[in-house]
């Protein structure tokens, strides 16, 4: 999957805020913080190709979790990006 174009992540009085931008995203009218470990996961896949476990990795790689914890988390978070539209497969 991949993260939608017309999306980007900004740090806005400190905290961690999706931007939509464009045409396509005019109607987006939502505001959407991510925690840290959200962000990082964000940042670390912006404009590549990624999967669920690929995340998981990452989260085991920056935080102290085990690999069953970090993939149920990332796949929350990745069902969460999916229903706001900002991920595609």
């Amino acid at each position: 999957m991949k993260i939608n174009e017309g999306f980007e992540l900004r740090t806005v009085c400190d905290e961690n805020v999706i931007v939509a931008y464009g045409r396509k995203n005019i109607d987006f009218s939502k505001v959407i913080s991510l925690n840290e470990s959200a962000a990082y996961m964000w940042r670390a896949v912006e404009g590549k190709e990624f999967t669920c476990q690929e995340l998981a990795d990452l989260l085991c790689k920056e935080y102290e979790v085990d690999v069953q914890t970090a993939f149920k988390d990332a796949s929350q978070m990745v069902a969460s990006w999916k229903e706001l539209g900002l991920v595609s497969d």
